[in-house]
């Protein structure tokens, strides 16, 4: 069998091949190439779905991760509520002539769970759970239980007119709505008619 390279010498010599000819690739199908170049843009358009997907799976979660450091103490949070809410039932139950009195232990004893109950706020706060108490807001069921509808002439109708038990969110989720009362429109009086007081010079 012949060596390629010295067909393609002969060839030169004999003037059947320019120089510069010597060791070209044969000319691919214009089929081929346009196939080739399909297969290409299909394999870009892949690559560039799976990378937006994959980008979407990280911020996917990183969101995961972050509201499972901020809501995972949500139930242990809720237990602590009960703990601040007999505590500030503890301090409003006592009678304002204790806080008067000279009794040192009694003041002591008072001033120690007012303490208390303000540490335990803060350290709520410093959690990312937050007390609030919608008085004179309008009603939201998505922040606000209501217990009952009250008449009240000084808030509009609608508004929440009595907090029964303030309401606590953990960022930006309810943990507890508010007990609350809903102001209703007070019933109007109606004016007595002339029937009702008949004129006695009429009798």
């Amino acid at each position: 069998m012949t060596d390629p390279t010295v067909r393609q010498d002969a060839a030169v010599e004999n003037g059947e091949m320019t120089p510069d000819a010597r060791g070209a690739p044969e000319l691919v199908p214009a089929e081929q190439v346009t196939a080739a170049l399909g297969a290409a843009a299909d394999f870009k358009d892949k690559l560039l779905r799976t990378l937006a997907e994959m980008e979407n799976l990280r911020k996917r979660t990183e969101r995961e991760v972050a509201d499972a450091r901020q809501y995972a103490i949500a139930n242990f949070s809720r237990d602590v509520l009960a703990v601040a809410d007999n505590m500030h039932r503890a301090l409003e139950a006592i009678d304002s002539e204790l806080l008067t009195s000279t009794d040192t232990k009694m003041k002591s004893l008072v001033q120690g769970v007012e303490l208390t109950e303000r540490e335990l706020m803060k350290v709520l706060e410093r959690n990312g759970v937050k007390k609030f108490s919608p008085h004179g807001e309008k009603f939201d069921p998505n922040l606000h239980q209501a217990m009952y509808e009250m008449p009240d002439s000084d808030a509009a109708p609608g508004s929440v007119a009595q907090v029964i038990q303030a309401g606590y969110m953990l960022g930006d989720r309810v943990l507890r709505p508010a007990l609350v009362a809903v102001a209703k429109a007070a019933p109007k009086s109606s004016s007595p008619s002339a029937n009702d007081n008949p004129d006695p010079d009429d009798e």
